[in-house]
C-alpha cells in the first residue's frame, strides 16, 4: 500500500461536474488500495471574488481580516469534494488547515509553514478515511489563521507529503504537465516528461506558472517525490527528479516570463560605504522581496541604485523608499511598472558556453531592447519593456530549439 497526497487546483474544482470528476480519481486512487491525503484550492475564480469583495467595502483591508476571508475558500472546497466522495460511498473527512496540524508564522496573507503535526490525519488514514485538507492556510502562534498566499496550496501539498513521509505527490492542475513555455504565449511549446528540480525551481520563482516555487524547495530539501498531471485527461505528466548527467546535454529546458515586476530606482544616493547596505536592510524590514539589483557608476559622488520587485510589494516598498529617500537626501525615486522579467533556464548552461551571446544576439535580431541583466549557474534573467514580454518568449524559443 501506498500513501499518496494529491492536490487539485481551483479549475480542477470550479463546479460540481468538476467536483464529481475529481471524487472518482480519487476513489479509484483510494480503490487500488492506497492511503490518499487530499489537499484543494478555492473553486474556479474564488479567491479573486473575495478580494474583490473586500476592496469594495475598503480600499486597503487589514490583512488578518483578509486571511480570515480567504481561507474560507479552500474550506468550502474541502467540504463540497469530501460530499461528492460519500456520495460514492467513499468513506473521507474534510479538514481545515489547522485541524490538519499546520502551523505558520504570523505574516498574515504571505505566511510561512513551520511545522506540521499530522496526529489527526494519521488518526484518520487509520480509519481507512481519504482525508481533504483545505490548502494555502494554517495556524499561527496567536491561534489565528493565515495564508500562504496566492498558488500557496502546492506548498501545502507538498509540505504534508514531506509531514507523512508519503511515496508521492501528484499535483494536479489543468494543463498536463510542465511545458518548455507559456502554450498560451508559443504555440510550439512541448510538454516535458522530466525536469529536474532546480530546474523548476528556477522556472517557478521566476514567473512560470508551473510550481508555487516554496513547494519545490521542500521537495527538493525532504526528497519528495512529485509529479504534475492534469485532472481533465488521463495521461502521463511530468516527473520532477533530481538530474543526471545526460540531462545536461540539454542547454535550456524552459523559458518563463514574469509581467507582475516593478523596477524602483533611486536617483541621487550618496555614493559611500553602507549606503546600499542600509537601503536592502529597511526594504527587508519592510518585508519587500528584492530580486535584480543595478548600482550606476558613480557621478559626483552620488550614484542611482535600481533593484525589481514584486508588483504585490510595491505599497510596503513605496513606505521604504520615501524614507530612504528622506533620510539619505536622495533626488528622487521612481517606480516603473511597465517592465517584464523574461528568463531562460538549464542546468545544461553549466557546461556549454556562448549561451548570453546566443540569448543577446537573438533579441537584438528583434529589435528587443534589455534593462537590466541577472545570471547564475543555471538561468539568465533579463528585463526588458513589458509589452516586447511575449515576443521576446517566442524568439528564445525558437532560437534555442525548444519547439
Amino acid at each position: 500500500m501506498a500513501r499518496i497526497v494529491q492536490k487539485y487546483g481551483g479549475s480542477s474544482v470550479a463546479d460540481a461536474d468538476c467536483m464529481r470528476r475529481v471524487a472518482q480519481r480519487i476513489h479509484e486512487t483510494r480503490e487500488a488500495g492506497n492511503d490518499v491525503v487530499v489537499v484543494v484550492s478555492a473553486m474556479g475564480d474564488t479567491t479573486d471574488e473575495l478580494i474583490q469583495l473586500a476592496q469594495e467595502v475598503h480600499a486597503s483591508p487589514d490583512d488578518r481580516e483578509m486571511d480570515q476571508l480567504m481561507a474560507a475558500g479552500e474550506q468550502i472546497s474541502s467540504s463540497v469534494l469530501t460530499m461528492a466522495l460519500h456520495a460514492m460511498g467513499c468513506e473521507a473527512v474534510s479538514m481545515t488547515g489547522p485541524q490538519a496540524g499546520i502551523r505558520t508564522d504570523a505574516a498574515h496573507t504571505r505566511a510561512k509553514i513551520t511545522g506540521i503535526d499530522p496526529a489527526r490525519v494519521h488518526q484518520a488514514l487509520g480509519f481507512g478515511r481519504v482525508v481533504i485538507i483545505a490548502g494555502f492556510q494554517g495556524l499561527t502562534p496567536a491561534s489565528d489563521v493565515a495564508t500562504l498566499g496566492r498558488g500557496g496550496s502546492d506548498t501545502t501539498a507538498v509540505a504534508l507529503a514531506a509531514a507523512l513521509e508519503a511515496d508521492k505527490c501528484q499535483i494536479f492542475t489543468d494543463v498536463d504537465g510542465v511545458y518548455t513555455t507559456d502554450p498560451r504565449i508559443c504555440s510550439g511549446a512541448r510538454k516535458l516528461d522530466r525536469i529536474t528540480c532546480d530546474e523548476v525551481l528556477e522556472l517557478a520563482s521566476l514567473g512560470a506558472k508551473v510550481l508555487h516555487s516554496r513547494s519545490v524547495e521542500i521537495a527538493k530539501k525532504y526528497g519528495v517525490r512529485l509529479e504534475v498531471l492534469s485532472s481533465f485527461k488521463r495521461s502521463p505528466g511530468t516527473e520532477i527528479v533530481e538530474g543526471d548527467s545526460s540531462m545536461e546535454d540539454v542547454v535550456v529546458r524552459g523559458i518563463a516570463a514574469d509581467k507582475g515586476q516593478c523596477k524602483v530606482t533611486l536617483h541621487g544616493v550618496p555614493d559611500s560605504p553602507g549606503v546600499a547596505a542600509r537601503v536592502f536592510h529597511r526594504l527587508a524590514d519592510h518585508d519587500v522581496n528584492v530580486d535584480m539589483i543595478v548600482q550606476n557608476v558613480s557621478e559626483e559622488g552620488h550614484t542611482n541604485i535600481s533593484f525589481t520587485i514584486p508588483v504585490s510589494d510595491m505599497k510596503r516598498a513605496k513606505t521604504a523608499a520615501d524614507e530612504l529617500s528622506r533620510e539619505l537626501e536622495a533626488q528622487g525615486v521612481d517606480f516603473d511598472e511597465d517592465i517584464a522579467k523574461v528568463s531562460i533556464v538549464g542546468i545544461g548552461m553549466k557546461s556549454h558556453s556562448g549561451v548570453a551571446s546566443r540569448m543577446f544576439s537573438a533579441l537584438a535580431e528583434h529589435g528587443i531592447n534589455i534593462g537590466m541583466i541577472s545570471t547564475s549557474e543555471i538561468k539568465i534573467s533579463i528585463v526588458i519593456a513589458r509589452d516586447s514580454a511575449d515576443e521576446a518568449v517566442r524568439v528564445l524559443h525558437k532560437s534555442f530549439e525548444l519547439e
